[in-house]
């Protein structure tokens, strides 16, 4: 008997270590992948804060929230499970899946620039008068959750393509962790952003010294920051989008594209020393954004002109 508990106890060790390096192994697989998503992430944390512009400061943190939630049930309840099935009975289509996203994310940072640049606005502005502000509020709501289904749409699919793991259990756990601590990390970071401003007011209100000086600082950069996420998120966008099209591209047997990146990257990382990694990795991202806003200008070309799609 008590020979056949040791035994028991054994087995019950062998199972827990086993269990315990799976979940490390989810766990760096899971940030692993995840590092891969950051230009998507950028552009999610840069494009979300135009939600609330023009609605009072006391909706501000309500809506987020409500676009958070919004956030969890895209990933956790509609592509969590569709990226298993996926991985599991049609591995082939994720690449395809992949570039779709990518040509998204190209589109979608080529109309901003050819926007910055004097061309054709489409679909409504943050300059649109708010005549009904709940109604308004909804709209925000839903497009900002619809914006963010696409957008992690593609976090998914990113990470899906970067793991390396053999159990659909393993798969599902790296997926669903990236996917919590990504929308922590983006709207945790805007709702600070947009509230930086108010707690500005309350420091320039106490009208002591430090607090003073601090509040009309903080008053002052948030539309700097602002303004900086939205270019960083821009080139996030035409970079990721850009390296998914190279990459995917290269997977599918047309080599074009991958060679032009590759072969400039690796002409660099010869000639830069010990600049090497930095200058070769620099290299690689311009190229892919100038490959992605090219793809971009021709998909909202065909879009805007030849469809007359008005939509944004």
């Amino acid at each position: 008997m008590p020979s056949g508990l040791v035994a028991l106890l054994d087995d019950v060790t062998i199972i827990a270590r086993t269990a315990a390096a799976s979940i490390d192994d989810v766990s760096v697989a899971a940030a692993k992948a995840g590092s891969k998503t950051a230009g998507v992430v950028i552009d999610d944390a840069a494009v979300t804060p135009s939600y609330v512009t023009g609605l009072s400061p006391s909706r501000e943190l309500p809506i987020i929230w409500s676009i958070t939630k919004g956030s969890f049930f895209n990933k956790l309840v509609i592509l969590l499970p569709g990226a298993l099935l996926l991985s599991e009975f049609l591995p082939g289509a994720i690449i395809w899946i992949l570039m779709l996203g990518g040509a998204f994310l190209c589109y979608e940072g080529a109309e901003k620039i050819m926007e910055k640049l004097g061309g054709a606005k489409h679909g409504k502005t943050l300059e649109d008068k708010i005549e009904n502000p709940a109604e308004f509020e909804k709209q925000r709501i839903s497009g900002a959750v619809r914006t963010d289904l696409i957008l992690s749409a593609e976090i998914m699919a990113i990470t899906l393509n970067e793991l390396d793991l053999d159990v659909w259990w393993e798969r599902g756990l790296a997926l669903a962790l990236v996917a919590i601590v990504v929308t922590v990390a983006v709207y945790g970071a805007v709702a600070l952003i947009v509230k930086m401003d108010d707690v500005g007011l309350k420091l320039i209100e106490r009208k002591s010294g430090f607090g003073l000086t601090f509040g009309y600082a903080l008053l002052q950069s948030v539309p700097k920051l602002l303004t900086f996420l939205s270019v960083v998120g821009t080139a996030a966008m035409l970079w990721v989008g850009g390296g998914i099209i190279v990459h995917g591209t290269h997977e599918v047997g047309f080599d074009l594209f991958y060679n032009i990146a590759h072969g400039a990257e690796y002409a660099v990382k010869a000639a830069t020393g010990a600049l090497a990694g930095l200058m070769g990795w620099l290299t690689y991202a311009v190229i892919s954004a100038i490959i992605g806003l090219a793809l971009g200008v021709i998909i909202a070309t065909v879009l805007h002109k030849v469809f007359k799609f008005e939509g944004h």
